[in-house]
């Protein structure tokens, strides 16, 4: 069975000592080979051996030694050994040492008695400890604070002992005055933790009859000040709150960022007024913008993420600080700082908001930052979410963002071309001007998604004479001259276009592969892989403007079917806006070429792969539309597709008003609670601080603030019952999980009339469960229970299994006695909580993501890479571009 231990030691099994020879180089009188002994006997034991011979030439030869590094040794050795018989008494070998360690206590040299009284901190033994008791009281005085410091940790350790009351009844009185006179900064956080956990009403009193100097004390004993107020404030004592709040107030000044840390988070969950928010709010700002450690970052930005679902209109006011971290080089950094902000937007401090992420799109075309594609596509979106709540920023921003529709980054360009898309719609007032701006930069868009979009827009939104036009010119100059291609007297394929070096290279690789379908047969599967490369052309030739030919040539059909789309509602506008025949028909005709330049491109041998279905007849329903016109058509073509578009934005801004609403649940007090009157309080004596302190709690307690979130009947639903109730110990446990560590208190209770020795619980897990550490043995009275914790963690998305024993020892019974545990099934969904993702987001992490059988999708438009078990319809595709 595993035993605790407090002590790791590398050990070479390849080198293992026999026990005749550490013997051998014990009982010598070189002290180098005596020591080398003893660490190869030390890490024998600490590998299983249990090595009883040794222990007398221990105390024969070792104890005498004078040597330090053997007398340090020894007690290591002391502490790994079993010092207690099966019946859990102490050996009386261990009387032995006892002259030993008290010569050691009195040791001239402070490093011999210094080790031997951290030694003395890892002792459980009473029978050891007591003759060693009075030495230990003598070295509290000892001139060196090495010595008092582990003279005071010692007797903190032998107080907390079950029976230690009874070795030294007055610890915490002469820890008390020890802690008055005592100038070492260590001594004092030992002497103070020693009141904190075994006297805290005399920790309590020392720390407020010095709340004026705490602020002057080293920052260990400042940590445990702070420590000592959260547990204090836990347990409902608020009788001191306010003097309490004082002193965290006056160590938010103190030197150590450790200290200013746990000071800003103990203040908020002491009080909950505006100032000692705001107060807080501010040191994680500082923080945030002195720490260098990305870590510290995240962790400084999760603590106002907190602070920012709970006191949201006090987080307002420190919206710009939170900006000033996006100097941090590390996306994840930036992520959440931005995530952050979006969620503190006001009618207030928008423009403040927008203008510093205009500011910062501006600084990544300098080209000097790592990753500069990904941080401007998160500031595009940021800015999105913000004109999308407050419309009227849009305009500031629009245009800049227009620049970028030409972006080397695809997912940035795609996510400006979504941003203008939806503020076109939402913003009649910068229709024309961005209508403009969208055809000036049109031939500097390189994706086929942006271009798509991008069409679809000027397609909706062109609806005076010269914006119609306009776009048609544009078309056209992107498209080249017609026809794409030309064959030779040589009867050579060539392109047409006079810019020879603008021909785009295409890569064409097909594959066919066996597939198993989900009845277990085979079939054939096809795929083709297409690799496309932009021409390398000078910006401001003319081949520089034939995006949407280069494009078309390298096989994307799509984009051509969206091109044609867009001739046709552009010629249907242009026939009502267009008061001369002569030229709608001429605008008709040009269309009409074009679309037949395509569908002959598609099924002639110029390109490795033909047109596709869809994007033929999509073609040709276009061409027969613009030779055959309706109204009912015409109508639908002209306004049902921009009416379904603002349908979709409003259901969308409908569900997130849905989902806030939701969020915002207000909790209410109950009928019989008690209410104060802040007014009729008395105000002596309290400071601005501690007057809204009271004010913020009795509104907290009328609201029902005070009540706790999870439901008990919840906290009883996860109450496993583990043995039975006629067994001689019962059992259940309490299953927490919190994301990818799960703990188990197990409530143990003894239903015997016997005192139940070596009790253990043993733990075993199946799946993806990982034991941490095993819990250690104990002794249970009669009738008695015990709260004994495990940890586990999990290491993958997967249902996993715990199950156990519960082992024990009885005085009347020889044999170990043996409880079966129920088995504990961990289910999948108890780690995973549910979130939200963007059609745009899930498409690319489907895309990113590495399925094990992955081919290619099938559509020439579309570049996301789906498993052999996912039927992604063309029909999806065509819609979501």
């Amino acid at each position: 069975m595993e035993k605790p231990c407090s002590l790791l030691v590398h050990f070479d099994k390849g080198s293992a000592s026999m026990a005749n020879e550490i013997k051998a180089d014990l009982e010598g009188s070189d002290g180098p080979a005596k020591a080398d002994a003893m660490r190869r006997a030390i890490s024998l034991l600490l590998n299983g051996e249990t090595l009883p011979q040794l222990f007398i030439t221990i105390v024969r030869y070792v104890l005498p030694s004078e040597d330090h590094t053997v007398q340090k040794l020894l007690l290591l050795y002391l502490e790994i050994i079993d010092r207690r018989d099966p019946a859990g008494r102490a050996l009386p070998e261990m009387i032995l040492i006892c002259q030993n360690l008290r010569n050691n206590l009195q040791s001239p040299n402070e490093y011999i008695r210094g080790v031997t009284l951290r030694f003395l901190c890892r002792l459980s033994e009473p029978e050891v400890l007591e003759p060693l008791v009075p030495s230990v009281l003598a070295n509290l005085e000892h001139r060196h604070q090495f010595i008092r410091r582990h003279a005071v940790s010692a007797v903190s350790a032998i107080y907390r002992l079950p029976h230690g009351d009874q070795l030294i009844p007055d610890a915490p009185e002469l820890v008390e005055r020890f802690l008055a006179s005592e100038q070492d900064a260590s001594a004092r956080r030992n002497a103070f933790l020693m009141l904190c956990a075994c006297a805290q009403d005399r920790a309590v009193a020392y720390l407020l009859s010095n709340a004026d100097r705490v602020a002057e004390w080293p920052d260990l004993l400042q940590m445990a000040v702070v420590d000592l107020i959260r547990k204090v404030c836990r347990s409902q004592n608020r009788a001191n709150k306010g003097r309490y709040i004082t002193i965290i107030t006056s160590l938010l000044s103190a030197t150590s960022t450790a200290v200013v840390y746990e000071c800003a988070g103990a203040l908020v969950s002491l009080s909950s007024a505006p100032t000692a928010v705001r107060a807080a709010a501010n040191t994680y700002c500082q923080l945030l913008s002195s720490q260098s450690d990305n870590n510290v970052k995240l962790i400084l930005l999760d603590r106002l993420n907190e602070l920012r679902t709970l006191h949201r209109d006090v987080m307002v006011g420190v919206v710009m600080d939170v900006l000033r971290a996006l100097a941090s080089p590390n996306l994840d950094v930036k992520r959440k700082v931005l995530d952050l902000v979006l969620d503190l937007l006001t009618p207030r401090n928008v423009e403040e908001v927008v203008l510093y992420l205009k500011k910062e799109v501006v600084k990544t075309q300098a080209g000097d930052l790592e990753k500069g594609g990904e941080y401007r596509q998160m500031l595009v979106q940021a800015i999105h979410a913000c004109a999308v709540e407050y419309p009227e920023v849009a305009g500031s921003v629009v245009h800049l963002l227009m620049d970028f529709l030409g972006d080397t980054n695809v997912a940035a360009a795609v996510d400006v071309v979504l941003f203008v898309r939806e503020i076109i719609e939402t913003n009649p007032k910068l229709r024309v001007s961005m209508i403009q701006r969208l055809i000036d930069t049109f031939y500097q868009i390189r994706a086929s998604r942006v271009c798509s979009c991008a069409l679809w827009i000027l397609g909706e939104y062109s609806l005076s004479l010269s914006e119609v036009e306009s776009t048609i010119a544009t078309i056209k100059q992107c498209l080249g001259d017609l026809p794409f291609y030309t064959v030779s007297d040589e009867g050579e394929v060539t392109d047409s276009t006079n810019s020879a070096q603008a021909v785009v290279n295409t890569v064409t690789v097909s594959s066919r592969r066996p597939v198993v379908l989900a009845d277990g047969t085979y079939a054939t599967q096809s795929a083709a892989t297409e690799t496309i490369s932009a021409p390398s052309v000078a910006h401001g030739s003319l081949a520089s403007t034939l995006n949407l030919r280069s494009l078309i040539l390298s096989g994307d059909f799509f984009l051509a079917a969206v091109v044609a789309c867009t001739l046709t509602k552009l010629v249907l506008r242009l026939e009502e806006v267009q008061p001369s025949k002569v030229e709608s028909n001429k605008a008709c005709t040009g269309a009409l070429l074009i679309m037949t330049s395509i569908l002959q491109l598609g099924q002639s041998s110029y390109l490795p792969h033909p047109i596709d279905n869809d994007s033929y007849d999509r073609i040709v329903l276009c061409l027969r539309l613009l030779c055959n016109t309706g109204d009912d058509v015409r109508k639908i073509w002209l306004h049902s597709c921009r009416q379904s578009f603002a349908k979709m934005l409003a259901e969308k801004q409908f569900r997130e008003t849905e989902e806030m609403k939701a969020k915002a649940q207000i909790s209410h007090a109950q009928p019989d609670d008690l209410i104060d009157f802040y007014h009729l309080k008395s105000r002596k004596g309290m400071s601005q601080l501690e007057l809204e302190d009271e004010v913020h709690d009795d509104l907290k307690a009328a609201t029902g603030g005070f009540t706790k979130d999870a439901d008990d009947a919840n906290k009883l639903n996860r109450i496993l019952q583990l043995t039975g109730f006629s067994d001689p110990v019962y059992a259940e446990a309490f299953v927490t999980v919190h994301h990818y560590d799960i703990v188990l208190d197990v409530t143990v209770i003894n239903r015997t009339k016997e005192t139940l020795q070596n009790l253990c619980l043993e733990l075993a897990t199946m799946g993806d469960l990982k034991l941490v550490d095993r819990p250690q043995n104990y002794t249970l009275a009669p009738e008695s229970s015990k709260q004994i914790r495990a940890n586990i963690k999990v290491s993958s998305t997967e249902t996993g299994v715990i199950f156990g024993n519960i082992v024990y020892e009885t005085s009347n019974v020889m044999e170990r006695s043996v409880v079966v545990l129920n088995d504990i099934h961990i289910d999948i969904m108890d780690y995973i909580s549910p979130a939200t993702c963007a059609d745009v987001t899930f498409r690319n992490m489907w895309a990113e993501f590495e399925w094990e059988n992955k081919v290619i999708c099938f559509s020439v438009h579309c570049s996301c890479e789906v498993s052999l078990n996912c039927s992604l319809l063309y029909d999806q595709c065509y819609s979501s571009m």
